[in-house]
């Protein structure tokens, strides 16, 4: 009895983090998903055009309190991240992005400083914002419906069945729903967080490296998905990542933090025209924007960080 004691505590505590990562409301269940006209050209339309802000970040900074000592881990991050933009933030291993993406969550509070979503201070998960870890955070004893379906549960709500046949269609899962995640590959675990976070269509996602345990094969695929999703929903995106290379392939803009406490050092415009393919990470102009970032970060650090 001991033993099925723990395998249920181990169960709870497993719910409890996923309840913490999926922030839920009753605003998430307005609406049909629908998919705008794919973006052709490098001109930018609609609310990100006018640099509308969507979560403004100021003064941000972050201290924590271990047996060794104190932990500076952010130091007064100012940064807006605009409505409807795909933003990447980067930096050397430890440099506070983890810590400002989950206070933008709601999942840290700042020791001084505050973010806002719009004219709300987010101090505790929002309704509005949906959170993507480097692990898919699927519950094992639940097939891959269960899964996607559990931010509705969790509100009593009935799930939005059109929205998430749709998603599952677009993500190339439809006919897995019953497949447990042991069944599942790496990519295809990752794309059924991303459908659970997209089904209760927040108008804010925040990405933590979902894509850095993945093989180049996958992550490249999975990096082209989020891509076409993205210019298909025009969500505003905050993804955190160790990888020039990626941030640049992804992102309207980069902004690269300094070394802890994490700062902001520069912001990036990224000018390259949509959709993007994987095999522009060749050409030189790319390259040399990735030489451009790395040596901004050895100038603040001299951090080694992938440019892979």
């Amino acid at each position: 009895m001991k033993w099925r004691g723990s395998l249920r505590e181990r169960c709870l505590l497993r719910a409890v983090q996923i309840c913490n990562i999926i922030s839920v409301s009753a605003a998430f269940f307005q609406g049909n998903f629908t998919v705008p006209k794919t973006e052709k050209t490098a001109k930018r339309t609609g609310p990100e055009a006018n640099h509308a802000v969507k979560m403004a970040i100021r003064e941000a900074s972050k201290s924590y309190q271990t047996r060794s000592g104190a932990v500076h881990a952010l130091d007064k991050v100012s940064l807006d991240v605009r409505e409807g933009e795909f933003l990447c933030i980067l930096g050397p291993s430890g440099c506070g992005k983890t810590t400002l993406l989950w206070s933008m969550a709601g999942l840290h509070t700042l020791s001084s400083g505050d973010i806002r979503l719009g004219n709300e201070p987010i101090t505790k998960p929002h309704p509005e914002i949906a959170m993507i870890f480097q692990d898919a955070n699927l519950l094992p004893w639940r097939n891959l419906a269960k899964n996607i379906e559990l931010p509705f549960e969790l509100k009593r709500r009935p799930p939005d069945r059109a929205r998430i046949d749709k998603l599952l269609e677009r993500v190339g899962l439809a006919g897995f729903e019953n497949k447990f995640p042991r069944e599942l590959s790496g990519g295809m675990q990752q794309r059924a967080s991303i459908v659970r976070s997209l089904s209760v269509d927040p108008s804010v996602l925040l990405m933590d490296e979902p894509f850095g345990a993945l093989d180049a094969f996958t992550r490249d695929e999975m990096n082209l998905l989020i891509q076409e999703i993205w210019m298909e929903t025009r969500k505003t995106i905050a993804f955190v990542t160790h990888s020039i290379s990626e941030a640049i392939f992804l992102a309207d803009r980069v902004a690269v933090m300094s070394a802890r406490p994490g700062r902001i050092a520069e912001i990036y415009d990224i000018d390259i025209p949509r959709p993007r393919a994987i095999d522009i990470q060749t050409e030189p102009d790319f390259i040399k924007q990735v030489l451009d970032i790395k040596s901004r970060i050895e100038h603040g650090r001299g951090a080694k960080v992938a440019i892979t």
